[in-house]
């Protein structure tokens, strides 16, 4: 396997990447679980597990409410997401791990916040190369080198959730035309974004600035997670923690000259409801595939969730629907709306783990 990813940092608030093979049977499952992508790295979730005596049980996953990000996610679409993302984490992982896993979206139609149950069956163990890539997947926030993407790569992507998901497709963007139109609408999301205060401040509520604040609270945004060269973040690190504006200003330079001009290609998860959330949770299974394949092939991904982000924010205010529109022309079909936007490419340096907090933080 070729990974792009570099050593997890020292401190607790990184343990999780290091030892989440350590954990046995189902907490096993969970331990892969919360190495999941999700936005912004709230870290929606929490589990419960049902051992039973043949070795096998249920696991539960749920939505943690207490993390929604407000303003940034006023509909919770990144939060069902990410547990989309969760959940098929658990899915490679029980395979792994000697089970037959059985998922069931939404079980109890009087709780939405209960995600899907996973029965566990005794079954093979089943390895795969996206399972172990699970502790190399990293967001990439840094430059991708000047490289496009061969078309098999693309359509081999593109395939990786018809046998099983029946709702999410992936939609690309890959000429040059269409690299430079989606890259506008992004541009002019992000402006939106630090210009709406409610959306600032709910941002800037999750980052987190020294190792201490990282210990303390082990989730969000961290320096070195910004995709900035290693000298830089030890910088950055070092200097008083930035106002939120000078923050606003640093991820719209970044979003202008570092990811859109050198993204590979744009993706597109579509679904037929966005406002669904078993349509979210399997979007979210499939965005997690493309990360690990991603990973897998020496390949990195990074999210670019802002049209969608403005869009639920416009609805939620009332004002014009302008980039619900801009989505509409994009997808170009009645029937399909923009779940998640990414970018994809070859990597020019390694990702940095995020801090994850731990299994027994996280359940129920």
């Amino acid at each position: 396997m070729t990974t792009h990813s570099a050593r997890p940092p020292k401190g607790t608030a990184f343990d999780a990447w290091r030892n989440w093979r350590d954990h046995e049977g189902a907490e096993g499952i969970v331990a892969a679980g919360i190495l999941a992508a999700n936005a912004r790295n709230v870290q929606p979730w929490r589990f419960a597990v049902d051992a039973d005596d043949e070795g096998g049980g249920r696991l539960r996953l749920y939505a943690d409410l207490s993390r929604r990000q407000g303003a940034l996610d006023p509909f919770d679409r990144e939060l069902y997401v990410g547990l989309g993302c969760a959940l098929e984490n658990m899915v490679l992982a029980a395979r792994a791990r000697g089970f037959a896993p059985h998922v069931e979206l939404l079980p109890d139609d009087g709780d939405p916040a209960h995600a899907a149950t996973v029965r566990l069956e005794p079954g093979e163990a089943t390895a795969s190369e996206l399972y172990d890539a699970i502790p190399y997947r990293h967001t990439n926030r840094g430059p991708f080198r000047p490289q496009a993407l061969p078309e098999p790569v693309l359509q081999e992507i593109a395939g990786l959730g018809r046998a099983d998901l029946p709702a999410p497709a992936l939609l690309w963007f890959s000429e040059e035309k269409d690299r430079t139109r989606v890259a506008e609408h992004l541009t002019a999301a992000t402006e939106a974004i630090i210009a709406d205060e409610d959306q600032s401040l709910a941002g800037h509520r999750w980052f987190r600035k020294s190792d201490r604040d990282i210990e303390r609270s082990p989730d969000g945004m961290t320096v070195d997670t910004q995709g900035m060269p290693p000298l830089l973040s030890a910088l950055g690190k070092r200097l008083p923690s930035p106002s939120r504006r000078t923050a606003d200003r640093f991820w719209l330079r970044q979003t202008r000259e570092v990811h859109l001009p050198t993204a590979a290609a744009f993706g597109m998860v579509t679904v037929p409801d966005a406002t669904s959330l078993r349509d979210r949770i399997q979007g979210g299974r499939l965005l997690q595939r493309i990360h690990l394949f991603a990973t897998a092939r020496g390949l990195a991904v990074g999210h670019l969730n802002m049209m969608t982000v403005r869009a639920d924010r416009e609805r939620q205010t009332g004002q014009p629907p302008r980039f619900d529109s801009v989505l509409a022309e994009l997808v170009g079909d009645p029937d399909r709306q923009t779940l998640v936007t990414f970018r994809i490419g070859h990597p020019a340096q390694p990702a940095a783990a995020a801090p994850r907090r731990s299994v027994a933080a996280v359940l129920r």
